[in-house]
């Protein structure tokens, strides 16, 4: 299968984690985007699995090279997604797949020129996910308010995206993720097309 970027958006509590889960078989080969920061690895943390962990030096030093679709410096270490194991797993045929906010969606859409497909995965409503959130019983009041606040701000870009799902029932936005994420690898970048259209013509 072709290679494919998969961008995914949506608040904290709406399952994006869960749907990848549950569908990672039937989706093809993938590399999910992991950060890359040069903070020093907490306990249990792996390279390559929780993040990419580098020095401030080779950081920089990418950044000046414009490898990073985003970054940024919080409490003194740098965090950002790297385009250098994406660029990878596209030369591999992957499929690529980004759990980014609004802003990262946006970004990507300016800075990256393969197709991309996208996807915004939400609760029905706002009270459902604050029930969820709830539920999770892993954030206090304050931080579940944030969050609530910032869902409420990126549900208003809804229409930049390609896919809208609404999970209400899980398997039911699992098999609409996996019918997406099948679909996305037969989306062409121009350059394919074009060397295709040459390749048809002269044969």
């Amino acid at each position: 299968m072709s290679s494919a970027i998969l961008i995914l958006s949506g608040p904290s509590g709406a399952g994006k984690s869960t749907i990848i889960q549950n569908a990672k078989n039937q989706i093809g080969d993938f590399y999910f985007s992991i950060s890359t920061t040069t903070r020093s690895p907490r306990d249990g943390e792996v390279d390559g699995v929780d993040y990419y962990f580098t020095d401030k030096e080779h950081f920089e030093e990418d950044i000046k090279n414009g490898e990073f679709l985003e970054y940024a410096k919080v409490h003194g270490n740098y965090y950002g997604t790297s385009l250098k194991p994406v660029h990878k797993a596209l030369d591999e045929g992957k499929l690529v797949i980004f759990d980014i906010d609004v802003q990262g969606h946006r970004l990507a859409r300016e800075g990256i020129t393969e197709p991309i497909t996208s996807i915004f995965i939400t609760p029905p409503t706002l009270q459902e996910l604050k029930k969820r959130l709830l539920n999770r019983k892993s954030d206090d009041i304050e931080i579940i308010n944030r969050r609530l606040k910032n869902a409420k701000d990126e549900i208003q870009a809804i229409e930049e995206y390609d896919y809208l799902i609404i999970n209400d029932d899980i398997d039911i936005a699992t098999k609409a993720f996996i019918s997406i994420a099948k679909a996305s690898r037969f989306k062409y970048s121009n350059k394919r097309l074009d060397s295709f259209r040459q390749s048809w013509l002269e044969k």
